[in-house]
């Protein structure tokens, strides 16, 4: 096992190169996967506790097969788009490992995502077949599609020409057993499923022109723009990504990781999936979307062994009345991510979970997503106040912002990346690409870190205004060019506020047009069910002016501060 607590001399310059004497992985994932299918086919692969499902390595490979040769019966060819619109479930794997084994490239798309959002997305990438769920508490998402193509219901499933949605072909929604009414115009996805021929030839023939540098997901980013980019991923990205990752938790095939974080960020599908697949250890989802309850439930019964979360959940399961009654002990390892950690939840996770080897990791989605990862062995007092050292066979430096200049050691610049991580780059945005990757291959990651003497990275800041809610990077640029629709507004600015539960909330200061009188539940309706509820500011306040500087620009980081006056807020205290 790989052992990640580097031992160099002591560093100067704030740049680390990951260890090299563990190879990459030079396969596809569907040649991968089936490798280690075939050293043990009988050993679980997947438990979908919510929906009463188990499979075996084989019958998961086996299924996977099924579901290429379906989706290449819908007239879908390598290359092409695929969208999946889902919480966890086995439907959402299957379709993870079916596309990589075929080519097609799988478009993550945000269950929270409403009408504009999931049109911008589908036609951003060209999206030729979507798999949905049907609904998920409040959200009905095939009416929002039936919304965004009202020729669904006069069309023949897999041939649908909708003026909104010019791109889009076949509509398939996850059904339970064939349970539920028809859907005029979509295809049922057990339909789908009995469709496929699992010893197709075609699943291997195009498997055998596949390469590991192709194209194979997408998942969407918000920049400043104020418009999601498609970040690409390759099968060399992500599932070295996964292996590397595992190797940080020791992972083996004896493991069985609790997975409540969200398939359609890569902290599900690469630190969750990938991570066990590469390892031939066991995924367990405890529920379609996070209930700390069925987590503890899920640890229990699955004496699961590792378990992953952003700070919110590990709080919610700790302060959840029931907690006390629940036998944790199987737990050692698992991964904490997706905003800073607070230092004594770190240390409530330790003891009272039994979570001795948990590791802390930092990336972004467009780094596959992990640059940087405590291991097992890694100190608690550098778990606790570090994002780790850098991962094998990558390169992260923190230069000076304005020069480009590598800074001293434990002096704060800009992280950047460099390896066989970095993204393909973002769909159809060869621009963009450009200002994220410099000339050297090295991606900007925006954030403000320090490294000490060991390599140890710290996130002390962000260059831009990213706001981190609860593990979701919000993006204000977006936010307000959507408010910017809003007919009474005349100008808004978007910031983060420090919050005690999520880490940041949104706060929205709003210039009424003249005139108008605004309250703040007309904001919040106009939102509803057009941006995802994240994405709706908590706080709205009606302003006749923002603070300036003499140039004319806007100082942000006044509103922030007035808003923490007001409402008596405090920074968080963060590792």
């Amino acid at each position: 096992m790989l052992d990640n607590h580097v031992e160099t001399p002591p560093l100067t310059r704030s740049r680390a190169v990951g260890a090299t004497d563990t190879p990459l992985i030079e396969q596809t994932i569907g040649d991968f996967f089936a490798a280690v299918a075939g050293r043990q086919p009988e050993r679980e692969a997947l438990v979908s506790r919510h929906q009463g499902l188990r499979y075996s390595y084989a019958e998961l490979h086996r299924e996977a097969r099924r579901l290429a040769s379906a989706l290449l019966g819908l007239g879908l060819e390598r290359g092409d788009r695929v969208g999946i619109w889902s919480h966890n479930n086995a439907e959402w794997v299957l379709m993870q490992l079916a596309t990589a084994q075929v080519g097609l490239i799988l478009v993550n798309i945000n269950p929270a995502y409403r009408v504009a959002e999931v049109e911008y997305a589908l036609n951003k990438v060209g999206c030729k077949a979507l798999v949905t769920m049907a609904q998920f508490k409040t959200s009905d998402y095939l009416a929002m599609l039936r919304e965004l193509a009202p020729e669904l219901n006069l069309c023949l499933p897999g041939r649908l020409a909708a003026r909104r949605l010019p791109e889009l072909r076949a509509v398939v929604w996850i059904d339970v057993a064939g349970q539920g009414e028809e859907q005029p115009g979509m295809l049922r996805f057990s339909e789908l499923m009995q469709r496929g021929d699992a010893q197709d030839p075609r699943v291997d023939d195009i498997a055998a022109q596949l390469k590991n540098t192709d194209p194979i997901n997408i998942q969407f980013t918000s920049g400043t723009t104020g418009f999601p980019k498609g970040a690409t991923l390759t099968h060399r990205n992500i599932l070295n990504n996964g292996f590397f990752i595992g190797e940080c938790m020791r992972l083996t095939p004896e493991d069985r990781l609790c997975i409540p974080v969200p398939l359609y960020h890569c902290f599900g599908m690469v630190l969750g999936n990938l991570a066990c697949f590469t390892h031939g250890a066991t995924v367990v989802y405890p529920n379609d979307g996070f209930d700390p309850l069925t987590v503890l439930e899920a640890v229990q019964a699955e004496r699961c062994t590792g378990l992953h979360g952003v700070p919110t959940m590990f709080i919610a399961e700790l302060d959840h009345p029931r907690f006390k009654e629940f036998d944790l002990s199987s737990l050692r390892t698992g991964i904490m991510a997706g905003s800073p950690c607070p230092i004594e939840v770190m240390k409530r996770v330790v003891e009272e979970m039994h979570l001795t080897e948990i590791t802390i990791a930092y990336g972004m989605t467009e780094t596959s997503p992990v640059s940087c990862q405590s291991s097992v062995d890694t100190p608690l007092d550098k778990r606790v106040s570090t994002v780790g050292q850098v991962q094998p066979h990558l390169e992260v430096k923190i230069v000076d912002p304005e020069s480009g200049e590598i800074v001293p050691v434990g002096q704060p610049g800009e992280l950047c990346t460099r390896g066989y991580s970095v993204m393909h780059g973002y769909w159809g945005d060869p621009e963009k690409t450009r200002e994220a990757i410099d000339a050297q291959g090295f991606m900007h990651t925006g954030d403000l870190a320090t490294m000490d003497e060991q390599g140890y990275v710290n996130i002390v800041g962000r260059i831009k205004d990213m706001v981190i809610r609860g593990g979701e990077n919000l993006y204000p640029r977006e936010i307000e060019e959507f408010l910017y629709r809003h007919p009474q507004v005349q100008d808004v600015q978007v910031v983060g506020v420090p919050d005690a539960r999520l880490g940041e909330e949104l706060c929205a200061w709003i210039i009424p047009k003249p005139g108008a009188q605004p309250t703040e539940q007309d904001i919040r309706d106009f939102c509803k069910g057009q941006i995802a509820h994240y994405k709706v500011p908590r706080y709205i306040r009606f302003v006749q002016e923002f603070p300036m500087t003499v140039t004319g620009k806007i100082q942000k980081f006044k509103i922030r501060e007035a808003m923490k006056d007001e409402l008596g807020l405090e920074e968080s205290r963060t590792a």
